[in-house]
């Protein structure tokens, strides 16, 4: 509904996505809204996004994605 910020898709077609950048100057349409990550399997004939779950403990209050990639060992 508000966009997301940045999507790194991997060669099996799994695809991040890093939503809620909060910026100064940039107009944000959920602001009391915690930021997110997402991941989508474009290899689904309807593919949607699924939010993921975030560890217990990790400070959600300040987590402000902008960007994302991934790192394949």
């Amino acid at each position: 509904e508000t966009g997301s910020e940045d999507i790194d898709i991997l060669p099996n077609g799994l695809a991040f996505i890093s939503s809620g950048l909060k910026y100064p100057g940039l107009k944000s349409f959920a602001p009391d809204k915690p930021a997110e990550i997402f991941l989508m399997d474009l290899n689904e004939d309807n593919p949607r996004a699924v939010e993921l779950r975030i560890s217990r403990g990790f400070d959600l209050a300040s987590f402000n994605p902008h960007g994302i990639s991934t790192y394949i060992d």
